[in-house]
This record gives C-alpha cells, sequence and structure tokens, in this order.
C-alpha cells in the first residue's frame, strides 16, 4: 500500500492523495439508502487528463480496481468504493474549457457540475437541457449513469445531449470520440457506449454537451385525479394532442403531502378537492413568447379538465416554480421521512396505468408502504420503499423490478444499476446480452479492474471474483448464480 500510494502522490502530488485516516467519510459513500461506506485504498485527485492517464497505467499493471467519483450524488452505490482499491475523484477538473455559440455546444472536464455550468451559460442565452434535479451532480457523473430528470420528457436524457467524451482507458491510452457535430456515420457509436456504462468501460475525462437556447416564460399546471391511473391515462392524450411539455409529472397524494409540508407550500388547492384527491399530475410549458406560452396553457388546462381531473389550477409563477423546485427535493424529503429504499423503474409510456395497478397490489401482499412520484411523460416511476425487514424488502423489490420487466421496461430509468441493483439486474436480464456486455467490457478492460461489483459481479477486488457469481443485495447478504459463464 506504502509503494502505491507513493506513486499516486508522485503523479498529482501528494496533498492530492489520501489514505488510511485521511480518507474523508463523504468519499466512501453515495447517496444510495442501502449499502455501508466503504473506504479504499487511497482516494486520488487528479488534475488533468495526463494524470488521469498515468493513474490507471499503474492501476492496471498493479490490477488495482479503480473505482470513478463525481459529486457522490447518486442512487445506485456506483461510487461507493471497494477496500483494496484507488478512488479517482474528479473534483479538481472542474473546467469549462468552451462555450461554442456558433456550434450550441460546451466543452467542459467531468467535474463541472451542473449549476456551475448553467450560470456559465446563462449570458448566452443557451442552456444544457438536462436537469435530473440534483443541480449538484456533476457531468461526468451524469455521463456515467445517463441521467435524466423532469425534462427529458422535452429534451431527452444524457445520451441525447451529449455530442463527444475524452476517455482513457485502463493503462492509459487517451481516446476522443464523438465531437460538435450532431450526426455520424462513420463506425461504432464509442461516445453512445460508454455513457451510462457506469465506469465499468472507461474515465471520462472530458465532455462535450449540447446546448439549447434558453427559453424565458413558463405556465405550470396542477391537475388532482382521483386515482393514480387517470393520471397516468391522462398522458397520452396531452402529448397526442400536439402540446410539447418541459415537464409532465406525476405524485401520489403522500408524496404531495410531504414535499410541500417540507418545503412549506400553498398552493391553493382546496380542502375538499384534496381529500379526494389520489394523485397529481404536474405539467410545465415553456416558450419565448409569453401570450402563447399563456394560450397553449389554457388550452392544455381544458383538455386535462376532460381527462378526469377533479379540477386544474395554473399556477401564479412563483408558486409553479416553488412546485418544481419540491419536486426535485422528492428524494430528500423521503430519506428524512426513513424510506428504505428508492426504485426507479420504466416502462412504455402505455403500460403506466396497468404498472402502477400493479405496484399497489403488489405492496399490498408484502406489506409495503410505497409512496409515488415520477417522470409520467416518459414511464420513469419514482417509487419510495418503507419496509424495513430486508428480506421482505428483497422480495418485493424482485417482484416489482420484475412487473416492469414483464411490461416491456426495465430495472432503472435513469439511476443505474450500481452495486446496489445488480441482483436484480443479473436475475431479470436476458443471459446471452449480459454475456455479450461482459465481452464488450473486456474488449475496454482486459484486467476488469474498472468499477468492479457495478452492473456485473465479479472483476478485481469486488469481493466476489471467483465465487458462484453472487450479487450484492444492498444489505451484506448474497443471492443468485448471474445464470452466465464468464
Amino acid at each position: 500500500m506504502t509503494g502505491l500510494v507513493e506513486q499516486l502522490a508522485s503523479i498529482v502530488g501528494a496533498l492530492n492523495v489520501s489514505a488510511g485516516a485521511a480518507i474523508a467519510p463523504d468519499d466512501t459513500h453515495d447517496e444510495a439508502l442501502t449499502g455501508h461506506p466503504a473506504t479504499p485504498l487511497a482516494v486520488v485527485r487528479p488534475a488533468c487528463t495526463a494524470e488521469v492517464s498515468r493513474i490507471l497505467a499503474v492501476a492496471d499493471e498493479c490490477r488495482v480496481p479503480v473505482v470513478a467519483r463525481g459529486s457522490g450524488t447518486g442512487l445506485s452505490g456506483a461510487s461507493r468504493p471497494v477496500p483494496d482499491g484507488i478512488v479517482v475523484a474528479f473534483d479538481r477538473m472542474n473546467r469549462i474549457l468552451e462555450i461554442d455559440t456558433a456550434n450550441h455546444a460546451a466543452v467542459v472536464e467531468p467535474g463541472v457540475t451542473l449549476t456551475q455550468l448553467d450560470e456559465a451559460l446563462q449570458p448566452s442565452g443557451l442552456v444544457y437541457a438536462v436537469y435530473p434535479g440534483e443541480m449538484g451532480g456533476s457531468l461526468g457523473g451524469n455521463v456515467a449513469t445517463n441521467a435524466g430528470g423532469m425534462r427529458a420528457v422535452r429534451y431527452g436524457v444524457t445520451r441525447h445531449n451529449v455530442l463527444g467524451l475524452e476517455l482513457v482507458l485502463p493503462g492509459g491510452q487517451v481516446l476522443q470520440s464523438g465531437g460538435k457535430y450532431v450526426k455520424s456515420s462513420s463506425g461504432y457509436d464509442l461516445t453512445q457506449l460508454v455513457i451510462g456504462s457506469e465506469g465499468t468501460l472507461a474515465l471520462v475525462t472530458g465532455v462535450t454537451v449540447k446546448l439549447v437556447p434558453r427559453m424565458a416564460h413558463t405556465a405550470t399546471l396542477l391537475a388532482p385525479f382521483d386515482t393514480l391511473e387517470a393520471v397516468a391515462g391522462a398522458v397520452g392524450p396531452v402529448l397526442a394532442s400536439g402540446a410539447t411539455p418541459l415537464i409532465l409529472e406525476y405524485l401520489d397524494a403522500l408524496a404531495m403531502e410531504g414535499i410541500t409540508r417540507a418545503a412549506g407550500l400553498d398552493l391553493g388547492v382546496p380542502a375538499t378537492v384534496r381529500s379526494g384527491a389520489t394523485a397529481y399530475l404536474v405539467l410545465v410549458l415553456e416558450g419565448s413568447d409569453p401570450g402563447r406560452v399563456d394560450a397553449d396553457a389554457e388550452a392544455a388546462a381544458s383538455l386535462v379538465a376532460t381527462l378526469g381531473a377533479l379540477d386544474v389550477y395554473i399556477l401564479p409563477p412563483a408558486a409553479g416554480g416553488a412546485l418544481v423546485t419540491a419536486r426535485e427535493r422528492a428524494f430528500f424529503v423521503s430519506r428524512a421521512a426513513g424510506a428504505d429504499d428508492i426504485v426507479d423503474t420504466v416502462v412504455p409510456r402505455g403500460a403506466l396505468p396497468a404498472y402502477l395497478a400493479r405496484t399497489a397490489t403488489l405492496a399490498a401482499e408484502h406489506g409495503a408502504l410505497v409512496s409515488g412520484c415520477g417522470h409520467v411523460g416518459d414511464g420513469n416511476v419514482h417509487l419510495s420503499v418503507f419496509l424495513a425487514d430486508p428480506h421482505r424488502r428483497r422480495a418485493f423489490l424482485r417482484a416489482v423490478f420484475e412487473a416492469a420487466r414483464d411490461a416491456g421496461g426495465a430495472v432503472s430509468g435513469e439511476h443505474g444499476i450500481g452495486v446496489d441493483k445488480r441482483e436484480y439486474f443479473l436475475d431479470l436480464e436476458d443471459p446471452a446480452k449480459v454475456a455479450l456486455m461482459r465481452r464488450i467490457k473486456a474488449a475496454f478492460d482486459p484486467h476488469d479492474i474498472l468499477g468492479p461489483g457495478r452492473i456485473f459481479s465479479g472483476g478485481a477486488g469486488s469481493g466476489d471474483a471467483g465465487t458462484s457469481e453472487g450479487a450484492s443485495s444492498g444489505d451484506g447478504t448474497h443471492s443468485g448464480p448471474e445464470a452466465v459463464t464468464r
């Protein structure tokens, strides 16, 4: 260990390497509600791509596992260290290298936060349109998990807004993929392959993002419904009407009560309406012309009223903005309330009503209290799960994930698999697909040092390499074979 730390210090400087008791607690975990913090051999903070290259050359030669860390705001354990590995933390690589207004692009280092980029872009009248909800998150972390958020219904997720990457492979080779162009038919798209790979293929040291015009005006509609299925059923007609919402969200009554109480927010919904509301639809429109935005809001309100809403409210701008901000803080409200896990399954939009009804049935069968909100416009469901017993909770979560798969969806819509959802992903995914993913990883990372235990079981330093492919359940137990050979 001493020799390795000395090598790392020679690359980045002694002040930028932490080991043993000097490792800060924040570097031992992310925001996932399950799993336990872990202290690595060392945390190293490079300042440039050349330093990252040298770090990976040393790690690959020594077969030392490497976990990448952005801001640590992830919810799947993807940046949680392994005890005998290195954490490469990117908070020193936080420069905005270029804002190119002619090509509507920006080039940033991976440690740049969403807030930092947004503030820098304001004078240009442009915006990076991915808002995952936690603006302290880094661009590198967003790339790793293919982050989405409430605006995905209009602008898509990270992979729709990243044009190119600078990558460092194990061994230290530096590659450029993509660039400031919006289309290419020139070989495999390595940019898209790395986005969402959770640090298992390469370390990202540069990101070229797409920018769009910043709209000055918004209107927010709030519509209570008597059933959650009715909210989900309204989504298709709203989108079919030609409306292009910036945000299209649902919150069940418990989630709405929690976020508004935490924010001290009174939206003016009468008690008689609240008492009959099981769930709410939140719709935000945007545009450059305030008159057009207002007219579109009136038209959308009239349509929603015909779709079974108990009432429809066009909120004053300040209240609308406050509601969106409160919704973005829903995770923290759930955590403060004692939630035991957070689920972010995704299903086809048309399957939402049946899927939400199924999750309610499963919750009753398993004795779980579930509160939900999510990006109903793109089928991404967020469930706060209150079920303390880990074995009962695991059975419930597997049933929820299986129901999503059976509905044509997937385990995770935007938080990623990481370590904490690995068991369910490997159990429910097509083994042939998992085997192909492993072969792709082997091509990028022949010695299997990057992101041990993320997505797949096994890997250098993961603690289960060479076992029967047991996958962590997030509470220190292991369950189930992966059902594919290496």
